[in-house]
């Protein structure tokens, strides 16, 4: 089922951005960007969990759009990171490609499920 895979997937999303986190510099700045991408990841998974208990239509776009958010917000640490520290280049193009799909996966939901409330 797609859910059950997506729940997976975003899961091991953010599994993968603390384990990059784990192997940043224990500098101030690094420290302010690890607990903001960490906490941005996890939402993605914790927020699409909720997403398929959605009690309505609107309800589960509603809670998508917060997933779209953190996932942009993901990216954008990601990118931060592959521009301050460039040897981390290869993890951080992996993951910003994932965070990508997965944002991707997110906008198609939320046009499919608004097309489908329109035609109603």
């Amino acid at each position: 089922m797609f859910a059950e895979e997506f729940k997976k997937r975003t899961k091991d999303f953010a599994i993968n951005i603390i384990k990059l986190c784990r192997k940043l510099p224990e500098k101030h700045e690094f420290r302010i960007i690890t607990g903001q991408i960490t906490r941005s990841a996890c939402s993605i998974g914790a927020n699409y969990r909720s997403a398929c208990r959605a009690k309505s239509g609107p309800d589960f776009i509603n809670k998508l759009k917060i997933v779209e958010e953190e996932t942009d917000e993901t990216i954008f640490f990601l990118e931060i990171l592959k521009e301050i520290l460039p040897e981390k280049l290869i993890e951080t193009d992996i993951l910003i490609k994932e965070g990508n799909e997965i944002l991707s996966i997110i906008i198609a939901s939320i046009i499919t499920t608004r097309n489908k409330q329109n035609h109603k």
